[in-house]
């Protein structure tokens, strides 16, 4: 299999730091990781349209010559694929609990996030828009504070004392908002110390770059 993505964007880097997690806990998938310059417009070339047709990474290559084109979809085919220490979870209810709690932080966290770091700081040179950042920033509060209640309880991850796909997601937003120097945490202080954990495990030190 060959994963095409990119290492700065939050899809391809959550699906890294899925496939870097599964390894740690020793599920090797021997998947192949094949950037495409997405700076040069390598994205919008035929020979990766062929693959997506939406010109968007990352995109996994199956044995078979086929492709899944959706970072969710990519992780829910690697847990069914290699079913071992999975980090959705055995139980219905672990993994129930996991896809919501990863839902929210995708849908109403990480997109908001990327609108935000283009409103501030676009790395594709958009131009700034304050209006559309301070709204965003604003409609970010309660999920935020969702998940700094979500730790309250003592847990260490989002998801409990496992790592969790919804660590993964959230992770790879972050590391886009410390390129575009922008941080939305404010006093939260646990989600803060989340973020050093997380950036200690191995797993993130070897597929973070920011």
């Amino acid at each position: 299999m060959k994963l095409y993505m990119v290492p700065l964007a939050p899809n391809p880097t959550k699906v890294m730091l899925y496939i870097a997690e599964r390894s740690q806990l020793g599920v090797e998938m021997d998947i192949e990781q094949v950037m495409v310059n997405t700076v040069k417009g390598r994205h919008k070339e035929p020979e990766h349209m062929a693959r997506n047709p939406f010109g968007t990474l990352p995109v996994l290559e199956l044995d078979d010559g086929t492709y899944i084109v959706e970072s969710l979809a990519i992780v829910e085919y690697l847990e069914d694929k290699f079913p071992e220490s999975t980090l959705l979870g055995d139980s219905p209810e672990t993994r129930g609990k996991a896809r919501d709690i990863e839902r929210v932080v995708d849908i109403r966290v990480a997109i908001p996030m990327g609108g935000y770091g283009h409103a501030k700081n676009s790395p594709l040179g958009l131009p700034p828009n304050p209006e559309l950042a301070d709204k965003i920033e604003a409609g970010l509060q309660p999920p935020l504070d969702y998940l700094e209640g979500l730790l309250g309880d003592g847990r260490p991850l989002l998801t409990g004392d496992k790592v969790g796909m919804a660590d993964c997601t959230l992770q790879a937003s972050l590391q886009f908002m410390r390129f575009v120097e922008a941080d939305l945490f404010g006093e939260r202080s646990l989600l803060r110390a989340w973020d050093e954990r997380f950036r200690a495990r191995p797993a993130a030190q070897q597929v973070l770059k920011w």
